[in-house]
């Protein structure tokens, strides 16, 4: 199942996207399925159990995305929504926390010189940061170094504390794409290096275009990425580069604080960034970058 976030005539929405495109409200699809079985009070528990905020959906379905994916699977024409009339949105558009880890691909720590680190190097993205697809990524006067890095980013289901590797991805929703736009002076040319300042901007965390639920991805140490930048492909790598496998890092995590539903973890980025290229090379305005994880979809945005 593909949930995303979008608004329709000023008014945010959850929803679920088909294969074939058609995106599903997916509140008026749960009312559907539960008048179907005749129920008395439908439509209390759609609004309960659909709201227009993808983080209290995730809180509220406790892990179990069952009920949605039935009601999406068997929607009739009154649960469909005109993608002409839609802005898509990203599939979590404030999320609690963000959290990512740097330097977690062989070839990407290979790129910048550096060694393989014993765990994984955690930094933060503020929520604010966060854009939808084709939103516009904004580049600061002062900012001429912008990079890009292409990452697979995990959305928390369940409340995760202390939790053993081997159970850490029974705690997953699902599955997104992330850019982790860096202002790359921020963080390695000033003194100290403040990388979460230089993650963290306006407009420096799209994601989507959708968030595919764990059930459809069982496997995320075997998943492709590809960045392109005006056409031209940038990076290219597979999550089995990765040094700390995402059950590792969320086992990792959760040692020290508590992951909550709608936390997201971008996992890393293989190599091909900007700043590591002879001679080096950063987005300018007007630059459009394409994002592609084949099971999730294409994330694309344009700098300005």
């Amino acid at each position: 199942m593909k949930l995303i976030t979008y608004m329709a005539q000023g008014v945010q929405r959850v929803g679920t996207m088909l294969a074939n495109g058609q995106v599903i409200d997916l509140r008026v699809a749960v009312e559907a399925l539960l008048t179907g079985r005749g129920e008395a009070d439908a439509v209390d528990q759609a609004t309960y159990l659909v709201p227009s905020d993808m983080t209290v959906l995730l809180e509220r379905a406790k892990g179990d995305l069952s009920l949605l994916r039935k009601a999406s699977d068997i929607a009739g024409n009154e649960s469909k929504v005109d993608r002409v009339t839609l802005t898509l949105q990203a599939p979590v558009p404030r999320p609690g926390k963000i959290l990512g880890v740097g330097r977690n691909y062989g070839a990407h720590a290979g790129e910048g010189g550096l060694l393989a680190q014993d765990e994984p190097r955690i930094f933060a993205k503020v929520p604010t940061s966060v854009i939808g697809p084709e939103a516009p990524i904004p580049c600061p006067a002062s900012v001429t170094k912008l990079d890009w890095e292409v990452e697979l980013a995990v959305v928390i289901g369940r409340k995760m504390k202390d939790i053993p590797e081997p159970q850490a991805l029974e705690y997953i929703a699902g599955y997104t794409i992330i850019n982790d736009v860096s202002a790359r002076e921020f963080q390695f040319d000033v003194k100290p290096p403040q990388t979460t300042f230089a993650k963290s901007m306006d407009g420096f965390t799209p994601m989507g275009p959708v968030l595919l639920t764990a059930d459809e991805l069982t496997d995320p140490t075997d998943v492709e990425l590809r960045c392109w930048v005006n056409d031209t492909l940038m990076q290219e790598g597979n999550t089995n580069d990765m040094i700390f496998p995402v059950a590792y890092i969320l086992s990792y995590l959760s040692r020290f604080m508590t992951l909550e539903p709608g936390d997201v973890i971008a996992t890393g980025t293989p190599s091909g960034v900007g700043c590591f290229r002879e001679p080096p090379l950063y987005l300018t305005q007007g630059d459009h970058v394409r994002m592609e994880i084949p099971p999730i979809g294409v994330l694309t945005n344009d700098v300005t």
